[in-house]
């Protein structure tokens, strides 16, 4: 009798263990989509929402769950906007900065692919058509900040390249033996 009562409490005990470890894989895969690196869920739980890539200069590029009709000046607010080309040393003027957005679409059933672009000066509004703009489902949104090349770039490139030649030089003039 103590082995028929022993043995049903290891049974229950193995099955107890068999349904924590099932939930635990449940749980485990239920929010494997919540814990992915680089999602960003903007629209609330059971809100209709698309999924809508964001690359290139924002200050955080990832995938971006938001509400059905949100606009394209919408999401790049909430990927932190255009980023900035900064440095220690120097402060960008903004009003030489210019933004790139191109919107593209892959439609499946024709195999074509759209694109819509945007191209503004921080100093200058919106160009038309771009704060009405709708996103839809799977669109990749690439933005691109570009400036001008100051002094400073210039010199950049002319000192390296000076100082890969005078190396060479001094090299050279080593190995000669003089």
């Amino acid at each position: 009798m103590k082995h028929i009562g022993l043995l049903a409490l290891l049974f229950f005990i193995a099955l107890a263990n068999r349904n924590v470890k099932a939930q635990n894989n449940q749980i485990i895969s239920s929010q494997q989509f919540r814990l992915g690196e680089r999602i960003f869920r903007i629209s609330e739980p059971g809100q209709l929402s698309d999924s809508v890539n964001v690359w290139g200069d924002v200050g955080s590029s990832g995938r971006y769950l938001v509400p059905k009709g949100t606009d394209l000046t919408k999401l790049i607010s909430y990927s932190f906007g255009p980023i900035t080309l900064r440095d220690g040393q120097t402060q960008v003027d903004w009003s030489k900065m210019r933004v790139e957005i191109n919107i593209q679409e892959f439609n499946s059933e024709s195999g074509t692919q759209t694109v819509s672009n945007f191209k503004y000066r921080f100093e200058e509004p919106f160009p038309e058509g771009m704060r009405d703009f709708k996103l839809k489902n799977n669109q990749t949104v690439t933005v691109r900040v570009k400036r001008k090349p100051s002094f400073r770039d210039y010199l950049g490139v002319f000192a390296s390249t000076v100082s890969a030649v005078a190396s060479t030089i001094i090299l050279l003039d080593r190995l000669g033996g003089r």
